[in-house]
């Protein structure tokens, strides 16, 4: 008994041969053409203009020795002439009999301000490209 798969064997049989083809595929570089980039750089001198404020104190001292009463509290600093000038009470203590807190003088600080406009010269740097299309290079 034969198998399924099996073909009988006859003299009119002929063997008739399976082909494969297989790919190869292999890949090379080409050059198709080059750049060539150059950079420039220009220089602008041109004048740079600006307002520059400072501010300056000034010391003002103005002598007060008014004794403070008994229970009353020490004044302590604070701002007059909308915020330009800062008051800071400066007290002693003077030896008596007894201990008296003694408003000695309070110190002024005056705020000024001033604005100057300055003009100075400046260096700018700007770059251009300038680019370049070449034929590729041939190999010989």
């Amino acid at each position: 008994m034969s198998q399924k798969n099996e073909i009988p064997s006859s003299d009119d049989t002929e063997a008739v041969p399976v082909l494969e083809e297989k790919l190869s595929i292999h890949r090379r570089e080409v050059e198709t053409g080059r750049l060539r980039v150059r950079l420039r750089t220009e220089t602008e001198e041109t004048q740079l203009h600006a307002d520059l404020r400072s501010e300056a104190i000034e010391v003002e001292r103005i002598p007060i020795g008014r004794q403070l009463a008994e229970g009353e509290v020490p004044p302590g600093p604070r701002e007059e002439d909308e915020g330009r000038v800062l008051v800071i009470p400066v007290f002693e203590e003077v030896l008596v009999v007894e201990k008296r807190l003694v408003l000695r003088e309070e110190i002024r600080l005056h705020r000024t301000s001033a604005s100057e406009s300055v003009e100075t010269p400046v260096t700018l740097r700007r770059q251009h490209a300038e680019i370049e299309r070449l034929p590729p290079r041939t190999t010989e």
